[in-house]
């Protein structure tokens, strides 16, 4: 689609935008397609899995459970709204992405990521009352008060979707539509604006920052106490089940707010746009394809259900 010129031969308003993806030639981009490809598949086919097994497992019907089942929903639903462009473009010669499309491509990617971020801080709580409280656990952590804080992470999340794709969509993007990147990010966009971005980046700095950090914090809190309790447990069996399981969830909260820090929440982030491409690879597409595996592999419970869901099958 030709761009418009709002009566300024140097101001070109474009109303497409390319994404320029990663450079190679013919044998690069078949070789990026196959690992892109492979992730996305495999993404795809760990979440539905841990959904299905949660779901149909009654034993698996508890707050934690109910938290990493909304986990691989948003992980699936994350991946989901990047790959399939991505692959498409590999072998595309014109890699247009719509003005429109750009816009709910970067909607979706903020409030999934936020809400993911929010989730992974509502897990720490739940260990956190689950370890350090029992006695408190069941009430505090009843049915009600679960959905509650998942929807109070998807609620964080539109708030902070809303809030970036308003303000970088609002921005003149006159110097050019090539977006130097495989999805719309916020980082490149910025780059591509002709006007100041100065309060852009502060609110990506600021609130993203501000979540990044203060979620960090919270579960690094809530694993000092966790850490003291399960040291304080006599029984040697009992405190390796609970390691197991923390151990789990703070394997996945490190690989994710470890990347998405070293994008988003520190201002040397918006300087290196290769750099970025390969840690965006990791947190869109590696993060969710390893979560069901780190949650399943370390977990007895749900290789007992994966094994009982497989049984039942064969029964059939």
């Amino acid at each position: 689609m030709p761009p418009k010129r709002n009566g300024n031969l140097s101001m070109v308003y474009f109303q497409d935008f390319v994404l320029e993806g990663f450079e190679g030639g013919l044998d690069t981009q078949a070789l990026l397609f196959a690992v892109f490809l492979a992730l996305y598949m495999v993404t795809v086919l760990g979440n539905l899995l841990m959904i299905i097994v949660i779901t149909l497992d009654a034993r698996l019907h508890s707050p934690m459970y109910f938290f990493l089942k909304n986990l691989s929903f948003v992980d699936l639903c994350y991946s989901s709204v990047i790959a399939p462009k991505a692959l498409a473009n590999f072998f595309s010669s014109s890699k247009v992405i719509t003005f429109a499309g750009c816009a709910m491509q970067f909607f979706f990617l903020s409030l999934l990521g936020t809400t993911e971020a929010f989730l992974l801080g509502v897990m720490a709580y739940d260990r956190f009352m689950a370890i350090c409280n029992p006695l408190r656990y069941p009430i505090t952590m009843c049915q009600s008060a679960c959905t509650r804080l998942v929807l109070g992470a998807y609620c964080g999340g539109c708030f902070n979707s809303i809030v970036q794709t308003s303000f970088t969509f609002h921005l003149s993007f006159c110097s050019s539509n090539r977006i130097n990147h495989f999805f719309c990010d916020v980082v490149p966009l910025l780059k591509l604006s002709c006007g100041n971005t100065a309060i852009n980046e502060l609110l990506l700095f600021g609130i993203c920052g501000l979540i990044i950090v203060g979620l960090a914090f919270m579960v690094l809190i809530s694993y000092g106490y966790i850490i003291v309790t399960i040291l304080r447990m006599g029984s040697g069996a009992r405190r390796r089940k609970v390691f197991s399981t923390c151990g789990s969830h703070m394997t996945a909260v490190t690989l994710f707010f470890g990347t998405v820090f070293v994008m988003y929440a520190q201002p040397g982030a918006i300087e290196s746009m290769e750099q970025g491409k390969v840690v965006s690879v990791f947190y869109t597409l590696v993060i969710p394809m390893l979560n069901p595996l780190i949650y399943s592999l370390r977990n007895k419970d749900v290789k007992e259900a994966l094994w009982r869901l497989g049984q039942k099958h064969m029964a059939l």
